[in-house]
């Protein structure tokens, strides 16, 4: 078993035991969110630093909001 912890620029994300180590550019989903791995360290025997990014969150209700009031 290796402890995987996974960061966002600096901002810690999660950290999980698992069997399988993300490869780069591997797709992950953390915590509802989907993000890509843009590298892996190793730390230890059995500790990895996986870094990821995610990919941006549109407010959908802003955009409607904002179509709604040029309409009138």
């Amino acid at each position: 078993m290796y402890s995987i912890h996974f960061y966002e620029g600096n901002t810690y994300v999660l950290n999980k035991a698992s069997r399988i180590i993300p490869s780069v550019n591997e797709d992950v989903r953390i915590k509802g969110r989907n993000g890509k791995v843009i590298n892996v360290q190793e730390m230890g025997e059995n500790r990895y630093f996986v870094f990821v990014e995610f990919e941006k969150i549109v407010d959908k209700s802003k955009l409607a909001a904002n179509n709604l009031k040029k309409k009138k």
